[in-house]
């Protein structure tokens, strides 16, 4: 059930990615960009046939093979519940899934990735909605490993280690004092 879950909504992130991008294709292709927020976001059409920032370009068959492989990792190490079963690990690595699968949509079919957001104020790569997916879902996954999954694999440990030790009292430690009464009359040997 749960297996079926993470497809169920990695399908419709996926069709979501898919439908901004016909939009793009219909509206944008050709066309100048449409100004959101003048000299800062504007949609623009564009397309890479290589990976992020357009590295591996003209590389097809590795940006498709290499993406199957790790996409199908992934899936089997959180449906197998290898590394916990939280709401955020599902939600990060069911983010990476779709991004990655609305991208090879297009590798596959269309021979190049459609992208249309871009940062103009920072001249940032043009990029689209499965890519925010992968970054959002990345970051996520991060969070997860390096204070979630920390927390949850070590969290009781040191009180669990407190209660197997017996608790040192300061009448159980004495410092070169032998066992014998005190000056206010109370012994200090074993209880």
């Amino acid at each position: 059930m749960y297996g079926l879950l993470i497809i169920a909504c990695a399908a419709l992130l996926t069709a979501l990615d898919q439908v901004t991008k016909l939009l793009a294709e219909q509206y944008l292709k050709g066309n100048p960009p449409i100004v959101i927020w003048d000299g800062v976001f504007e949609l623009s059409y564009a397309t890479n046939t290589g990976a992020a920032f357009g590295i591996l370009e003209g590389r097809r068959f590795l940006l498709i093979a290499v993406p199957l492989i790790v996409l199908a990792g992934l899936y089997y190490i959180m449906v197998k519940g290898k590394f916990g079963r939280s709401w955020l690990l599902t939600t990060s690595g069911t983010l990476i899934i779709a991004g990655g699968i609305g991208n090879l949509i297009d590798r596959i079919f269309r021979r190049q990735v459609i992208d249309f957001f871009y940062f103009k104020l920072i001249d940032f790569p043009v990029f689209n909605v499965a890519d925010c997916f992968v970054v959002v879902g990345s970051f996520l996954l991060l969070f997860y490993f390096v204070f979630v999954y920390k927390e949850e694999k070590h969290g009781h440990e040191p009180q669990a280690d407190m209660a197997s030790e017996p608790a040192q009292r300061e009448e159980d430690v004495t410092v070169g004092e032998p066992d014998t009464d005190s000056d206010s009359g109370e012994y200090r040997g074993e209880a």
